[in-house]
C-alpha cells in the first residue's frame, strides 16, 4: 500500500472515530423543576438548589439545562405540568412540595424525583423508608408539621395569657390533618384551646381573618403549605390589620412583615434538593440516597412588626433567635 493511500485510509478512519466517539458522548443531562409556586415567590429557593448542583460539578446553561415548569399556585396545573416533563424524557425531576412530588410520583416509575417536603415522607407515601427509599424517588424533608408544637409553645412564651389559638390550614395540603392533630395535642398538654380554620385561597384567608379577628382567639398559627408561602404578605398584612400576633413555619414570612417563624431552612433544604439531583445526574440510584432530615431549626423575628402590634419580644426569646429584623 503506497504511504499517500495509507494516510487516506488513516485519516477516514480517525473521522469514523471521531464522529463515533461523538455519538457516545452523554447529551446534556435535563432537569426537570415544577414547582407549585411562581420563580418571582421563589427566587431564594431557586438560587439555593443551583447552588446544590454546582455543588456537584453542574452549572445551568453550560453542562446542564432546566425545564422550568411554575403552577403558580395553581394545584390543578401540577399533573399537565408533570406530564409534559415526563413527555420531554428529563433526565431528573426536582419536585418542590409533597404534592407536587406525589403527582411526579403518580406520572412516572421511570424517571428519577428529587423532593423536598414539609412533611413526613413515609406518611405522605413518598417513599417506604427514611433510610432506604427504594423505587424512583429521595429527597428532603423538613417535617414541619412535626414542630407545630414548637410553634404553641412560642406563643405562650410571646403572650402568657393566651388561652385560645386560630390554626389556619389549607384543606387540600396532603398533611394538613397531620400539622392540625399535633397542633391540637400541643393545646391539650399547654391547656389551649385550637381553633382549626380552614382557608384555600385569597378570599378564604380574608374571611379567615374576619372571622377569627373578633376576637375569638389571642394569636394564629400558620400552617405549612406552598401556598401559604405565595400569600405571605397578604398573612402579614391582615396580622397588622387585625392587631393578631402570628407564628409562621418559614423565615420567609418574617421578612415579608411576619411577625416570628420557627421552622427548618427552605433554602437549605433546596440546596441539599440540588445537590442529590447533581448526584443522581452523575449517576447514582435514587432508592440508594436517604431522605435527608432538618438538624438544624431557625427561629426568626420582625422586632418592627412586633411594636407595630405593640408587643415587647421576651429577651429570652431574642437570644435564641437566628435572625432578628429590625
Amino acid at each position: 500500500m503506497k504511504r499517500r493511500e495509507f494516510m487516506t485510509l488513516l485519516g477516514g478512519a480517525t473521522a469514523t472515530w471521531s464522529i463515533a466517539a461523538r455519538a457516545q458522548q452523554p447529551a446534556k443531562p435535563v432537569v426537570g423543576f415544577l414547582h407549585y409556586a411562581s420563580p418571582e415567590t421563589f427566587s431564594k429557593v431557586l438560587e439555593a438548589f443551583r447552588e446544590g448542583l454546582k455543588e456537584v460539578g453542574y452549572v445551568e446553561g453550560q453542562n446542564v439545562t432546566i425545564e422550568y415548569r411554575w403552577a403558580e399556585g395553581h394545584y390543578d396545573q401540577l399533573p399537565a405540568l408533570a406530564a409534559d416533563l415526563v413527555r420531554r424524557q428529563v433526565t431528573v425531576i426536582a419536585a418542590g412540595g409533597t404534592l407536587a412530588a406525589k403527582i411526579a410520583k403518580r406520572t412516572t416509575t421511570n424517571i428519577p424525583i428529587v423532593f423536598t417536603s414539609g412533611e413526613d415522607p413515609v406518611e405522605a407515601g413518598l417513599v417506604d423508608s427514611i433510610s432506604r427509599p427504594k423505587g424512583n424517588l429521595t429527597g428532603v424533608t423538613s417535617i414541619s408539621s412535626m414542630t407545630a408544637a414548637k410553634r404553641v409553645e412560642l406563643t405562650r412564651e410571646l403572650l402568657p395569657r393566651s388561652r385560645a389559638i386560630a390554626m389556619i390550614i389549607n384543606p387540600t395540603y396532603p398533611g394538613a390533618d397531620a400539622q392540625m392533630a399535633e397542633m391540637d395535642a400541643a393545646g391539650r398538654i399547654m391547656g389551649m384551646q385550637i381553633l382549626r380554620v380552614a382557608a384555600g385561597s385569597e378570599q378564604e384567608i380574608d374571611a379567615a381573618f374576619a372571622t377569627v379577628g373578633k376576637g375569638a382567639v389571642d394569636a394564629f398559627v400558620v400552617g405549612v403549605d406552598g401556598f401559604f408561602i405565595t400569600q405571605r404578605r397578604q398573612f402579614a398584612a391582615l396580622s397588622t390589620r387585625y392587631a393578631m400576633p402570628a407564628i409562621y413555619p418559614f423565615s420567609d414570612f418574617v421578612r415579608a412583615g411576619g411577625l416570628v417563624s420557627y421552622g427548618a431552612s427552605i433554602t437549605g433544604d433546596y440546596r441539599q434538593a440540588g445537590i442529590y439531583t447533581g448526584r443522581i445526574l452523575k449517576g447514582a440510584n435514587p432508592s440508594d440516597l436517604p431522605v435527608m432530615q432538618p438538624t438544624v431549626f431557625e427561629l426568626a423575628i420582625n422586632l418592627k412588626t412586633a411594636k407595630a402590634l405593640g408587643l415587647t419580644i421576651p429577651p429570652s426569646m431574642l437570644s435564641r433567635a437566628d435572625e432578628v429584623i429590625e
